[in-house]
């Protein structure tokens, strides 16, 4: 009977012991995950701008979204600064893939391209030598981008695309729509592809919007879908503030099912009624 208790006691105390090691390890494993996406979204903090121009008459912001897996960090970015010659130059993008490699690629993308920019003023040519440069690192990796380029005096608009998705656009005086301009393939595919370079008019009091394929696609929504969506949502508040657009369009995102990060960037003319920016 002695040896019965005694046998039972010993396996209660392993079982015991057993129990407090697997939730040390769970602790251990919680922290390491928590620190790591801590880290991630540092990263990802760290990778976008600080702040986005703004002049009188003019008004820019941007929001972004992590993916809802993994380390919540990839390779969706926006931009803003000024150009050679003083116009204002602004860029949106999609690095393949969402994860640290994605973001480290999405770096060199906007840090060629701010130098670059920094020499040259025209779309195309900003897009062709970013695509040039980046294939010389040879990672392995593409983007898609659109970049913008803005006279301040004029709004006239000089837009370059990279693969990427549509912009959307919407007037105080009701018109609206979705523009697909032509362009060439992603960065970072094939060496001296060229990029054509679309010109347009910022209307007084409108918006235009560029976004990531996160905001309006996913499983539950088609691209064309996603982009009609966005365009009416644009058109029926388009006297709100740069930062609610932002704010609108990349909630809309929520509804996609899609997984991944997402990015969003609106240039507004006009003075806002829902708000100073």
């Amino acid at each position: 009977m002695n040896r019965r208790r005694t046998s039972r006691s010993a396996s209660a105390d392993d079982l015991l012991s057993t129990l407090q090691d697997l939730t040390a390890r769970a602790r251990r494993e919680v922290e390491f995950h928590q620190a790591r996406v801590e880290l991630a979204q540092a990263l990802q903090r760290d990778m976008l701008p600080a702040a986005l121009p703004s002049l009188p008459g003019l008004r820019s912001a941007a929001g972004y979204a992590p993916a809802r897996h993994g380390l919540d960090i990839g390779g969706d970015w926006y931009d803003g600064f000024p150009l050679a010659d003083g116009s204002l130059g602004f860029a949106i993008g999609d690095v393949q893939g969402h994860d640290v490699e994605a973001a480290a690629f999405m770096g060199q993308v906007r840090i060629a391209m701010r130098a670059i920019a920094g020499t040259v003023s025209d779309p195309g040519e900003i897009l062709g030598r970013t695509n040039d440069l980046l294939l010389s690192v040879d990672s392995g990796l593409f983007a898609t981008c659109t970049f913008l380029r803005l006279d301040p005096a004029t709004r006239d608009l000089h837009s370059a695309r990279a693969g990427h998705v549509a912009c959307v656009w919407a007037t105080a005086e009701g018109r609206s729509g979705v523009t697909e301009d032509p362009g060439g393939l992603p960065l970072g595919i094939e060496r001296g592809e060229g990029y054509p370079v679309t010109r347009r008019t910022l209307d007084s009091d409108g918006a235009i919007v560029l976004l990531t394929d996160g905001v309006v696609e996913g499983p539950s929504l088609l691209i064309e879908d996603g982009l009609e969506r966005v365009r009416r949502l644009i058109a029926g508040h388009v006297g709100a503030s740069a930062s609610r657009l932002a704010g609108m369009v990349l909630g809309a995102a929520e509804d996609t099912g899609h997984e991944d990060d997402a990015a969003v960037l609106v240039l507004r003319h006009g003075a806002a009624r829902g708000g100073r920016r």
